[in-house]
């Protein structure tokens, strides 16, 4: 299933990032890549059931390691070749109806629920909320 999602790995987990054209999307897993993350595909991820129906994404092979970095082109990266998905995150504008407190939400690809967060695309704390939720979770109420 080929998704319009950049994904980065970070602690050998993917994050999937959607939007619109030029909600951020790039722009976030750059981001995430200077912090630490490693890049998993710019634009476009396929996911696939790996043999022990984990979810699983990887780049498509034509643009492998590639990703736009607006006003200066596309650059060749070290990427990761595929990881499992541990999160989607959707990006949107700030302001854009996200809630302040929002109840868990998740997505359903392939038979596999994936936990969802939807999130301001350049906010600068973006990349620091996707990083405590990887290594935290959300409290129970």
């Amino acid at each position: 299933m080929l998704l319009h999602a950049s994904s980065v790995v970070m602690d050998n987990r993917a994050v999937l990032l959607t939007g619109p054209s030029g909600a951020g999307k790039s722009d976030l897993a750059l981001r995430l890549i200077d912090g630490g993350a490693k890049l998993l595909s710019d634009d476009q991820t396929e996911l696939f059931l790996s043999s022990g129906g984990q979810l699983m994404a990887r780049p498509p092979a034509s643009i492998a390691g590639l990703i736009e970095v607006r006003y200066i082109g596309l650059m060749q990266l070290p990427f990761c070749g595929e990881a499992p998905v541990a999160l989607h995150v959707v990006l949107a504008p700030e302001g854009a109806g996200l809630e302040r407190l929002p109840q868990p939400a998740s997505v359903n690809w392939l038979g596999q629920t994936v936990p969802e967060l939807r999130l301001p695309s350049l906010a600068a704390s973006t990349p620091a909320k996707i990083r405590l939720w990887l290594q935290h979770g959300i409290a129970q109420s």
